[in-house]
């Protein structure tokens, strides 16, 4: 089985090269080896060049779009296995291992849980755990990581380009309808930096938003909260490590 590991990114040189660097520790671990291929989405930092120097196949474009960025990167990937881990997320070993002994039992794909890094809000906490209990229930991941055959990612029609949030959900929904759909338990450790740098009505704001409104998510314009300029985080990269 070959992997791929496709990582979205915009201007994610702060954290970008500990993200690669958990992949690699958490396949190398396995005993195994994997493609981890970074899809630039306009960067103006050194993104591109420091996953380049940590081994990574960069492909670039400039569409500020979350999903075009993950198709951008499955056409460069060459696995059989595609694993999309956002540039703000490291893969653990735990996670992976389940990953693994999904596929090897049959599922076409599946996610899991996250966990913050660092200091974040109790309401946080509090709404994550809330969410992820309503995800394993429904047998639905965010974007932070998601799994799924090539034959499954190709079926389903790859990700929705016209979404520029919550395409994930549809993602879930599209490759569950191709075959065994797995929630793994093990969680791998995601960037609260959004809550840091967020009072908690702008966040309110964006899940009221999202619940009431979902057709906002077509409408890059609406998206400031995903598309805006990024927010000062004191608190990042306190566990993530550092990509310099």
């Amino acid at each position: 089985m070959d992997i791929s590991f496709i990582i979205p990114a915009h201007d994610e040189a702060v954290l970008i090269g500990g993200t690669i660097r958990a992949i690699h520790e958490s396949v190398r671990r396995q005993g195994m080896v994997c493609e981890v291929v970074v899809a630039a989405d306009g960067c103006t930092d050194a993104t591109e060049s420091i996953a380049a120097a940590l081994g990574a196949k960069v492909v670039a474009h400039e569409r500020r779009s979350i999903a075009a960025t993950r198709n951008l990167g499955a056409r460069a990937a060459s696995g059989d296995l595609l694993v999309f881990v956002d540039a703000d997320t490291q893969m653990t070993p735990g996670a992976f291992s389940e990953m693994l002994a999904a596929i090897e039992s049959g599922a076409i794909g599946g996610g899991g849980p996250a966990r913050f890094d660092g200091r974040v809000p109790l309401y946080a906490r509090a709404m994550l755990a809330l969410l992820l209990i309503g995800f394993r229930c429904m047998r639905l991941t965010g974007g932070a990581f998601l799994f799924c055959t090539r034959e499954a990612f190709d079926a389903a029609g790859g990700w929705d380009e016209t979404f520029y949030a919550g395409e994930e959900i549809l993602m879930a929904r599209r490759l569950k309808k191709q075959g065994r759909f797995v929630i793994v338990r093990e969680p791998v450790v995601t960037s609260g930096r959004k809550f840091r740098t967020h009072s908690s009505r702008e966040i309110l704001g964006v899940l009221v938003r999202g619940a009431f409104m979902p057709w906002i998510m077509k409408d890059r314009s609406r998206l400031e909260f995903f598309y805006g300029p990024r927010r000062v985080d004191g608190g990042e990269g306190k566990e993530m490590g550092n990509g310099e």
